[in-house]
């Protein structure tokens, strides 16, 4: 009888621990290793402020996962139950919702997180992420849409509230995110005439007193500085607590009007976790030193969704993909171990270094306790993520495309348009009302660009 191994997730984590099987367990007859994602594609999140910018394409940055793994099995679908108890999972798939049940020996539970919008009225239904390649690539298409709609727009106001651009959040992904908005939207400016400079407006908000927390305050204030040189309005010391009629509400007072909002102020763990029988600190699953669940053997939990504690700091490990991928790769050793009959091991690891871009041709990074930034930065952050990039064939492709950029400006077609949306959307609905998928013409006949 097979061993059946399940991971769930198809994010950093549970694609490195798929990897490391893929390379090991999974070449055994008596082995099944199986994947759920969401996507058929594993998402490299760290460029995807570079596909915002139109640095890099939507599929520069994904990985198919049935190229990543020739031996794993990999399923596209939602998770709709786990029990621990039965061991089993159950999942829905395809745009009939089709139902099947799996049932595993080994369970890797690698769910992610998703934003998390803390209850701010008007915020989850009217802004924009920057957590999926979806939020890139509406994000780039909706700053270009700005441009376009404030070329023809005659009422001053109007206009300006089409030119301001609003970022929440000054973590990582908030502020490399910014600094995108920012060169895509004034480097696109000499193709709109009708535009003045002087209207754009782009706003980053952050609830702390220095930008980029975590790569200590010299690195964050440096970060700040640039911005501004590059006409950023950088608010301190300030959150949003609403969002209505295009107009930003911060607990300053002040209200922003801005037709774009982004958030990037946190996340959350899947809220799959809140159904298990499970101990839960701040929504993650307390694991043990070698993250298996302690009252659950064979179920393990990896990446964001995992609480497992730094035995020097006695404080959780942060939910990066740094640790995520470490992590992944440990649980695989450790689920291999366990099948041998062997002892798992501990996790234990150092972070080696972070880095951001802050825009154009200038970064930050705290590599080994030693701090890099301009030019040196952003060509640490290019290097480190082209290195870390899977698959050789991505890497040259990235590393064209960032070559190229340097001698040429950013593109600014419009790949999604309101129309486009709609029309895949009623193929969608005509499909799951009729109980079948669409037909191949029908797929052909639909509007590329909105496979992004």
């Amino acid at each position: 009888m097979k061993t059946r191994i399940l991971i769930l997730g198809g994010g950093f984590a549970g694609v490195e621990a798929a990897r490391q099987l893929d390379r090991t367990a999974a070449r055994r007859p008596d082995v099944e290793v199986t994947l759920v994602s969401r996507e058929n594609f594993s998402l490299f999140t760290p460029m995807l402020h570079e596909v915002a910018a139109g640095d890099l394409e939507p599929a520069d940055i994904c990985n198919p996962l049935r190229k990543l793994l020739r031996r794993v099995t990999v399923l596209n679908g939602e998770i709709e139950a786990v029990d621990l108890v039965a061991r089993r999972v159950t999942i829905s798939y395809g745009v009939r919702g089709l139902r099947r049940e799996l049932p595993f020996d080994q369970l890797v539970l690698a769910l992610g997180s998703e934003t998390n919008y803390f209850g701010t009225p008007g915020v989850a239904e009217q802004a924009l992420g920057i957590k999926t390649l979806r939020d890139a690539v509406l994000l780039r298409n909706g700053v270009i849409a700005m441009l376009e709609a404030a070329s023809v727009e005659p009422d001053t106001e109007r206009r300006k509230r089409l030119l301001t651009f609003v970022v929440a959040g000054g973590g990582f992904a908030g502020v490399e995110t910014v600094g995108a908005v920012n060169d895509l939207a004034r480097q696109s400016l000499k193709h709109y005439g009708r535009v003045d400079p002087r209207e754009v407006r782009v706003v980053l908000i952050h609830g702390g007193q220095v930008i980029l927390p975590e790569l200590g305050e010299s690195l964050g204030l440096y970060a700040q500085e640039r911005l501004r040189e590059r006409l950023v309005e950088i608010k301190l010391n300030t959150k949003v607590i609403g969002y209505a009629d295009e107009t930003v509400h911060c607990d300053d007072g002040e209200a922003v009007p801005a037709a774009t909002l982004v958030w990037a102020a946190g996340v959350s763990p899947s809220p799959i976790l809140k159904d298990l029988p499970l101990e839960l600190q701040r929504g993650r699953i307390v694991v043990d030193s070698t993250l298996e669940v302690p009252q659950f053997p064979g179920v393990w939990a990896v990446g964001d969704c995992a609480a497992l504690f730094d035995p020097a700091s006695k404080q959780p490990y942060p939910p990066t993909a740094q640790h995520a991928t470490r992590e992944g790769r440990q649980v695989a050793k450790n689920i291999c171990a366990r099948m041998k009959g062997e002892r798992a091991a501990p996790f234990a690891y150092r972070m080696q270094g972070q880095l951001a871009s802050i825009g154009r041709r200038t970064g930050v990074a705290r590599i080994f306790g030693l701090n890099f930034s301009g030019v040196v930065g952003w060509v640490l952050w290019r290097s480190v993520y082209l290195m870390k990039l899977p698959r050789f064939e991505k890497k040259i492709r990235v590393g064209l495309r960032w070559a190229l950029d340097v001698i040429f400006e950013h593109d600014i077609a419009q790949y999604i348009t309101p129309r486009d949306i709609e029309s895949v959307n009623r193929l969608l609905e005509t499909a799951r009302q009729s109980h079948v998928g669409p037909t191949p013409e029908q797929l052909t006949a639909a509007p590329r660009a909105t496979t992004g």
